[in-house]
């Protein structure tokens, strides 16, 4: 019995054909990169700022990586801090994501999470903006379908309860040139809400 001839479809013979997509996918995820790298010594003045929140960011560095496979689509990540434990976890992670959006995200848990979630509830509930509240399973996915995410205003449960918490928000790779401003915006927020900038009416 013959084996089956392994055919390419028009369009992927047209893309193995050209390497100019390839360098150029490359040369996006180097701006990518050099966009977190900015952005990480931003982050850093702005925590090191804040005296509530600043002894819980430990001894490590901000870290980059990078990878193809997030459902099969390239990501480039920037984590800082980035407090990893068995049961405490203490980390906001700024997040690229080929062909969907970019998005920020706080991760708490543990003794982190009880620490944080009085602060964090009193200024959601009264400016809960664009934000989002993790309610999936798994900590290590970071899609916002509605079995992962739900808009903060729409959610009414007690953080203090989660497995583990995750609020994050997120923008269109269409607005390239603005993402600098909204992840540094939404760094700043964070660390506002984590040093008890609960707002009153």
């Amino acid at each position: 019995m013959g084996q089956t001839k392994i055919a390419l479809s028009p369009k992927e013979l047209e893309l193995v054909t050209d390497a100019g997509w390839i360098l150029t996918k490359n040369a996006v995820i180097d701006k990518v990169y050099a966009l977190f790298g900015q952005l990480s010594e931003r982050y850093r003045v702005l925590i090191e700022a804040n005296e509530r929140v600043a002894p819980d960011t430990g001894i490590r560095s901000p870290k980059i990586s990078k990878g193809e496979q997030y459902e099969q689509l390239p990501w480039v990540m920037l984590d800082y801090p980035r407090n990893f434990g068995s049961e405490d976890s203490f980390a906001i992670r700024s997040f690229f994501w080929w062909g969907n959006y970019c998005s920020i995200t706080l991760q708490l848990s543990g003794s982190y999470q009880q620490k944080y979630v009085p602060a964090l509830q009193q200024y959601l509930h009264y400016s809960p903006g664009d934000w989002f509240i993790g309610i999936g399973t798994n900590p290590w996915q970071h899609h916002f379908r509605p079995d992962n995410y739900l808009p903060i205003k729409e959610w009414n449960g007690d953080m203090a309860t989660l497995p583990f918490l995750k609020i994050a928000k997120k923008i269109s790779l269409y607005e390239w040139n603005s993402l600098d401003v909204f992840f540094e915006q939404g760094y700043g927020e964070m660390v506002g809400m984590l040093g008890g900038g609960g707002r009153e009416k």
